[in-house]
């Protein structure tokens, strides 16, 4: 792999995906959208306990080139994949044999569900947000898709609207019971600035974060997440439990949005060890967060790499969803002058770490880190640098 993680321009891309429409359907798009991947800064597993995640649009996008036909049929073309796909917009389904089409098509339905009525279109879609690494490719394509069909069949949707609609794509037609954090972020990102979302009203406000000097680097495990949907099932059950012996005595506890460490030392620790580790992690993960957003208010990105590493700890000895390869990398910058935080990203037991990293120092830590991680867990390093852009939009 590359040193550094190609990056092409809006411009670049937004020519190459024009001149692919051309040459597929003889014509140009009406329009491209570009929509953003995401990261998420700090707040962890604490989306379904009713707190708060800090999430970001990066300059890693997928582009979407469509213009309506005249008639109900569907033509899709994924350039990346060199692959394409038809169908017709009186039978919108799932379709199992590829994945891709999905996100389009399931994006297409939602307008259906709210009685609009839907042409046949062509389209092109390519994308630079990497698969697999835990940076929401599938949510950039259905806010893409939803955005341009928004403009496309006149609907003035707002964007929450829209955020909802490309989450129901992903629970219907990728079969994904996922939140709604990925899409929030896609479509509603604001360049050099994360998004406090509150996970229980959903309301939420830009936090400045100017990244001058600093890229986020993303180091890739390769390691599957063999345990990440059934340990994370597990988890929920343990967050639960640890809610239902806090409002035996508290009333007026829903979540652990509501739960202290007061309430935990009193009601939960004495029943039991492992349930108080899981709903101690969330409890502080929350307290974390809200303390970060401080931090970026005054500029002091060195307090907030601080509370991503104790972020990371809580995730392995507490919620104890980590896994060696990620331990290692953290455990590896930990000391580096030049990482100002880092921390397991995602569901966990593998994927991406998350790192603040002086943009110059990036080619030193990648030539130390790269060699030893493949010589301690002989797998593969991989890895991303991204910073912190616009969310959908037309180009």
């Amino acid at each position: 792999m590359p040193l550094f993680f190609k990056i092409e321009s809006i411009i670049e891309y937004e020519r190459k995906i024009e001149k692919a429409f051309q040459e597929r359907y003889k014509h140009q798009p009406s329009i491209i959208v570009r929509s953003p991947g995401r990261v998420n800064i700090i707040g962890e597993h604490t989306d379904y306990n009713d707190g708060f995640v800090l999430p970001a649009a990066i300059d890693k996008a997928a582009y979407f080139a469509i213009a309506l036909r005249d008639d109900d049929e569907i033509h899709l073309a994924a350039e990346d994949l060199n692959e394409t796909f038809s169908a017709s917009v009186n039978e919108l389904k799932p379709v199992g044999d590829v994945s891709w089409p999905n996100y389009i098509l399931g994006a297409a339905a939602q307008f259906q569900k709210l009685n609009i009525r839907l042409q046949g279109f062509n389209a092109v879609l390519c994308s630079d947000v990497p698969i697999g690494a835990g940076l929401s490719s599938s949510a950039a394509v259905e806010c893409a898709v939803i955005f341009a069909l928004n403009e496309l069949l006149q609907t003035k949707l707002d964007k929450f609207t829209m955020v909802k609609m490309a989450q129901k794509t992903e629970h219907e037609f990728a079969g994904v019971m996922c939140g709604i954090m990925d899409m929030f972020a896609s479509m509603m990102g604001k360049k050099d600035h994360v998004i406090k979302l509150d996970c229980r009203s959903l309301e939420y406000e830009y936090v400045p974060f100017k990244l001058e000097g600093i890229k986020i680097v993303l180091l890739n495990t390769n390691v599957k997440h063999s345990l990440a949907s059934s340990e994370y099932n597990t988890r929920r059950a343990e967050c639960m439990q640890a809610v239902e012996w806090v409002k035996q005595h508290e009333l007026q506890v829903n979540s652990l949005r509501d739960v202290t460490e007061y309430m935990l030392d009193k009601y939960v620790l004495p029943k039991s060890k492992l349930i108080d580790s899981r709903s101690r992690f969330i409890v502080q993960e929350i307290q974390r967060l809200q303390q970060g957003c401080e931090d970026l208010k005054k500029g002091n990105i060195n307090a907030l790499g601080k509370e991503m590493f104790a972020t990371h700890e809580g995730l392995s000895s507490l919620y104890d969803v980590s896994c060696r390869e990620l331990d290692f990398l953290v455990d590896f910058v930990k000391n580096n002058d030049a990482v100002i935080g880092a921390r397991m990203m995602g569901g966990g037991f593998g994927g991406c770490t998350i790192n603040l990293v002086k943009e110059n120092e990036i080619e030193n830590l990648i030539t130390a880190v790269q060699p030893a991680y493949e010589a301690a867990m002989n797998l593969p390093l991989t890895y991303y640098i991204a910073g912190i852009e616009e969310g959908t939009s037309i180009i």
